[in-house]
């Protein structure tokens, strides 16, 4: 899927910048949007000085293609962090939940400052799914799959994740608070570290009927949950700023 940032009616008739995804439009903030048109205007006034043969005086050029771009970037809000990494010459134990720890504590990250109806918005219209409620809630089952489930053999019932009748089902919030459901993910990370804690890397799941991935060792599950952990974090870069234009990176 490719996304583009267009020019966008507002109820006003006025163009206001946007990101247009599968045809559907969102809106970027209001300083994003003045930044927006300021570069457009600027843009336009390079291209009409180089067809007239001037220079496009404060423009830059882009390398490969000559094209004009302006030199102001848009201006959109910035999240800072202190998180940190795990340290560089760390054990394999400390390695591996360092880093699943980081990937976790950016996800909430992500949510700082967000609203409930933000929290609850979808912004890819062919997901609907993946707002960032539905991403807390579905990191939420993952740490609770694979570690109370799949590694100590637990209750599944409880799980949305196993309803083979819907497969997004954990995904699914039905308009919780935001704040209730990351204490439900900070909960269950917290008995993940736990289980953890009290278990030997080599230590081996108990057998599942239907997922064979149970007979992984925890040093396997632990990979996965790193790798999905930071594949959702990268989800939620994207899903905030489509909804209010905040960046952060760590």
């Amino acid at each position: 899927m490719t996304h583009a940032v267009n020019g966008v009616a507002d109820g006003d008739g006025n163009e206001r910048g946007g990101v247009a995804l599968a045809g559907e439009a969102f809106r970027l903030p209001d300083e994003c949007h003045a930044q927006l048109l300021d570069d457009r205007r600027t843009l336009r006034a390079a291209e009409n000085a180089l067809r007239a043969g001037g220079d496009g005086d404060g423009i830059r050029t882009d390398r490969k293609s000559g094209c004009p771009f302006p030199v102001a970037p848009v201006a959109c809000p910035v999240m800072t962090t202190d998180l940190v990494r795990p340290p560089l010459q760390a054990d394999e134990r400390t390695a591996l939940l360092g880093w699943l720890d980081l990937q976790r504590r950016i996800l909430r990250w992500k949510c700082e400052g967000l609203s409930d109806e933000d929290a609850h918005r979808a912004v890819v219209p062919t997901s609907p799914a993946m707002t960032m409620a539905g991403l807390i809630s579905h990191m939420r089952w993952t740490e609770h799959t694979w570690l109370e489930v799949l590694f100590l053999g637990g209750d599944e019932k409880r799980n949305p994740a196993f309803d083979e009748s819907d497969e997004d089902a954990d995904w699914r919030t039905g308009g919780r608070p935001l704040a209730e459901l990351l204490a439900e993910y900070e909960a269950q990370c917290a008995r993940s570290d736990e289980i953890v804690a009290a278990a030997s890397l080599d230590d081996v799941g108990a057998p599942h009927p239907r997922f064979r991935s149970s007979n992984a060792n925890l040093r396997w599950m632990l990979i996965h949950l790193v790798e999905e952990t930071g594949r959702h974090a990268g989800h939620a870069d994207i899903v905030r700023e489509l909804l209010d234009g905040t960046k952060g990176y760590y």
